[in-house]
């Protein structure tokens, strides 16, 4: 059973690092530890959208 649970775990870990909901709740936890009012989730993900889409990863080629 704990090999089950261990198991579960890690796949939720990796899945919400893949999806970017851990940046989500790092950002939230941020906004609370700095005392102020996190943007709403939809503004947050367009904001993160712009700058993935206006500033590119260096590129090989």
């Amino acid at each position: 059973m704990r090999l089950l649970v261990r198991a579960w775990r890690g796949v939720r870990w990796y899945v919400r690092e893949a999806t970017g909901e851990a940046r989500w709740d790092a950002y939230v936890e941020r906004c609370a530890r700095d005392g102020t009012e996190p943007v709403s989730r939809r503004a947050w993900e367009r904001h993160r959208a712009d700058l993935a889409e206006h500033e590119p990863p260096a590129r090989c080629c």
